[in-house]
């Protein structure tokens, strides 16, 4: 009953965390919108959600694609009452063989793709008066550096402070910022992450994924559920006393 009426936009919401978060909200009650470029993907999740959710195709590295994007989701749905910026691009290089054309596809997914999608969904919540919540998907890399993930740990470490920025400047309209730092999460992403630690560490497929498993102080690899059950808690008005925040969800593995 706190979601009635509520629309969530979930960025990058037709795999992984990013689904299963959305599959979370609208088992809130929330109307959710998954927000993809894969159109096809992106539908076929929604009809999975069932309700009143709906897709819109959205490429985050593009200002034509978001500004379209948002008016669809209000020319539907009526309004922006949630954000989730899920969607991620990972990329794994020795750091002197790190290039400008990988640099370009990571930071402009993960930091201008969520910089200006919170600033789109802000100004809708702005306007229509009664404050909103935002969520920025970041990541354990984002509070330490990594000799094979230079270019990716400083694209999260950079979500995390513009979580805090962007929470500062808008929690006056009664939007709240906070950040998810996730830890290994077993989803498809991570099985690329795992194919190309076996490429440039020399070791088997699979075990990347073992090692990282037995570290966890909590003796495994997380869950994209375990991750939207924050989610849901930073979306509901419980949270609305948390500002510029981020959370990990890890295991144990990195305490902040």
């Amino acid at each position: 009953m706190k979601f009635r009426s509520k629309v969530a936009v979930v960025t990058g919401g037709a795999s992984g965390i990013g689904r299963a978060i959305a599959q979370r909200l609208a088992e809130e009650g929330l109307t959710v919108v998954i927000a993809d470029r894969r159109l096809d993907d992106a539908q076929a999740a929604c009809t999975a959600l069932g309700g009143k959710s709906f897709a819109v195709e959205l490429d985050v590295t593009s200002q034509e694609s978001i500004s379209a994007a948002t008016e669809r989701v209000v020319g539907r749905a009526g309004r922006i009452d949630v954000l989730v910026n899920s969607a991620g691009q990972f990329d794994l290089l020795p750091f002197l063989e790190v290039t400008p054309e990988s640099y370009e596809r990571v930071f402009s997914v993960n930091v201008s793709g969520l910089l200006f999608m919170m600033q789109a969904a802000a100004k809708r919540m702005i306007a229509q008066g009664d404050g909103g919540k935002i969520i920025n998907l970041a990541s354990q890399a984002g509070r330490r550096g990594e000799p094979l993930v230079s270019v990716y740990c400083a694209s999260k470490a950079a979500v995390i402070s513009l979580t805090q920025s962007a929470g500062l400047a808008l929690i006056k309209h009664g939007i709240n910022v906070n950040a998810i730092a996730p830890g290994v999460i077993d989803t498809p992403m991570y099985d690329f992450v795992d194919s190309l630690c076996a490429k440039y560490m020399n070791i088997p497929i699979g075990e990347n994924k073992r090692q990282v498993s037995q570290a966890v102080p909590f003796g495994r690899m997380g869950k994209p559920e375990e991750i939207a059950s924050l989610a849901a808690f930073l979306a509901s008005d419980d949270a609305d006393y948390i500002v510029a925040q981020t959370y990990g969800v890890d295991g144990g593995n990195w305490m902040a």
